[in-house]
């Protein structure tokens, strides 16, 4: 039996609640780990009570380790752009402010190739999509009590649903 040999890449997407994404994108199959925190601000080390306060730039968001003998990275970003709205500009349903927004957060340029692509089609499609793409930058990982939040306390998103999209 001829062995295959496993790839790891890491994803990160920010798109609302961080609860909320990272339930559904573990749901997929290949998930190695995936980790709630911050990204995409100019504060070292920041909490969640900093964040939320809107003063340190970040945005909630979701790293993946994913294993790409199992998953793409295009399966990934199709998730992403269905179980968030995508055209919502800093926010997700009830949750409002910048650390909610919708941005891409590439680890290489491959990745930001298949994001802009993806993008171009729900543009096609009619959708005004604000979903940013950003080279990724230092990702800090949030307390522990956000941690597979919905695992430990039970319940769904109530901020993000599966739509259809590709």
């Amino acid at each position: 039996m001829e062995k295959t040999e496993s790839t790891t890449e890491v994803a990160i997407f920010a798109g609302g609640c961080f609860w909320g994404v990272e339930y559904y994108m573990k749901q997929l199959p290949g998930i190695i780990s995936i980790e709630s925190g911050y990204i995409g601000g100019h504060q070292e080390n920041p909490t969640y009570q900093e964040v939320k306060t809107h003063v340190t730039g970040h945005a909630e968001a979701v790293r993946i380790v994913f294993d790409t003998s199992c998953v793409d990275y295009e399966t990934l970003a199709k998730r992403f752009f269905e179980i968030h709205d995508p055209c919502q500009a800093d926010g997700q349903g009830i949750d409002i402010g910048p650390q909610y927004r919708s941005e891409i957060f590439y680890t290489n340029e491959q990745q930001k190739a298949t994001a802009e692509r993806l993008i171009a089609i729900l543009r096609a499609k009619g959708l005004p999509v604000v979903t940013r793409l950003t080279p990724a930058s230092t990702f800090w990982p949030a307390e522990d009590y956000h941690q597979r939040y919905f695992e430990k306390n039970g319940g769904e998103p109530d901020c993000h649903r599966y739509v259809k999209r590709f």
